[in-house]
C-alpha cells in the first residue's frame, strides 16, 4: 500500500492539473485512513474539473467519514440518485453526540501539538480539577485500577497516576492514543468509543477530562459506566454547563449539560452523586467556559 500510495502522490505531484490523478490519489489516501489529505486531493480535483461527478461522491462520503454531516449534504445535494448517502448524512445529522468519525478526524489533527494549545492558549485545567475533586470526595483511597475514557496525549492519566495500580486509556484518536504512549504512564492503551466499551466490575474509578461534552445524551455512558465499575467505584467527569434543560449543542459542537439533567440520568443508571462543583475547565478566545466537575459513586447493588 505504501510503494502504491507513493507512486499515486508523486504522479499528482507530476500532473498538477489532472483531475483524474488528483480523484485517483484521494481514493488511495482514503483507503490509508489518510482523512484530511484525501479531502484536500478530492476538492483539489473538484477545482480542476467542477463536473466531475466521482470526485463530488468522494467528497462527499470523506466528509461523511470525518463526521461532517452538513459538508457531505452540501456535495449529495449537487448530485442526482444519491438518496441513501443523503439519508445516511441527515440521520448523522440527527444524533444526539459527535459523530466518531467528526471526533477522530479533530484529534488527529490536533495531536502533535495538543499539549501545548491547551495548556498555553486554553488554559485547561480539567484533570487538576478532577484531582482536586477526588482528594475532596475520597481523598484516602489509593491503589486504584482506573480507566482514562478519551485520554487523549495522557494529561488526565499523569495526574491520577500516583493513585493507581492500573492506569488503562481509550481514545478515538490513533494520533492521540500515540501521544499518549511516548507520555508513559499508562498500562494498557486502545483506540475505541466509550461508548461502545464492554465489561462487567473491572474498575474501581473512572475518568472523564472534557470527553463527555462530545455526547449530548449521557444514558448510554452513564449505563456502560455503571457496569465497568466495581461497587462503590467513582467516575469522575467535566462537562461544560447549559442553564436551560436537559442538553444542547454549543457553538463550537460542543454538548452543554443542565446540572438537572446530569443529576437525573446518574440516578437512572443507578450512582449516587458524591461531589458537583462549578468550575471552569478551559477557556475559549479568552474567556471563561463555564462547566461542572462531577464526582458519582456506584451503588451497592
Amino acid at each position: 500500500m505504501t510503494a502504491a500510495l507513493d507512486e499515486l502522490r508523486e504522479a499528482a505531484r507530476l500532473h498538477p492539473n489532472d483531475a483524474a490523478r488528483a480523484l485517483r490519489h484521494g481514493e488511495a489516501l482514503l483507503d490509508a485512513e489518510h482523512l484530511p489529505q484525501a479531502i484536500a486531493e478530492f476538492q483539489r480535483a473538484l477545482r480542476l474539473d467542477h463536473e466531475n461527478v466521482p470526485a463530488r461522491l468522494a467528497l462527499g462520503r470523506a466528509w461523511l467519514a470525518a463526521g461532517e454531516p452538513d459538508k457531505a449534504l452540501e456535495q449529495f445535494r449537487r448530485l442526482g440518485g444519491v438518496d441513501d448517502e443523503i439519508a445516511r448524512a441527515e440521520a448523522m445529522r440527527a444524533q444526539a453526540r459527535s459523530d466518531a468519525g467528526y471526533v477522530r478526524h479533530l484529534f488527529d489533527q490536533f495531536a502533535a501539538d495538543y499539549d501545548a494549545r491547551m495548556l498555553s492558549e486554553l488554559g485547561y485545567r480539567a484533570p487538576a480539577i478532577l484531582r482536586e475533586l477526588m482528594a475532596l470526595v475520597a481523598p484516602l483511597r489509593s491503589r486504584l485500577e482506573i480507566l482514562d475514557l478519551g485520554c487523549g496525549t495522557g494529561l488526565s492519566g499523569q495526574a491520577f497516576r500516583p493513585l493507581a495500580r492500573r492506569l488503562d486509556g481509550i481514545d478515538l484518536s490513533p494520533a492521540m492514543i500515540d501521544k499518549a504512549r511516548r507520555r508513559g504512564v499508562y498500562d494498557d492503551l486502545r483506540v475505541g468509543d466509550i461508548e461502545r466499551i464492554a465489561g462487567e466490575g473491572v474498575y474501581d474509578q473512572l475518568l472523564a477530562a472534557d470527553t463527555l461534552v462530545y455526547l449530548g445524551d449521557l444514558a448510554t455512558m452513564f449505563a456502560g459506566a455503571a457496569r465497568l465499575l466495581r461497587s462503590d467505584g467513582l467516575f469522575l467527569f467535566t462537562v461544560e454547563s447549559h442553564s436551560g434543560e436537559g442538553f444542547a449543542l454549543g457553538p463550537k459542537r460542543r454538548w452543554r449539560h443542565a446540572e438537572s439533567y446530569l443529576r437525573g440520568a446518574a440516578a437512572e443508571a443507578g450512582f449516587a452523586v458524591s461531589g458537583f462543583l462549578a468550575c471552569v475547565p478551559r477557556h475559549e478566545g479568552g474567556q471563561p467556559v463555564e462547566g461542572f466537575a462531577v464526582a458519582l459513586e456506584k451503588r451497592c447493588a
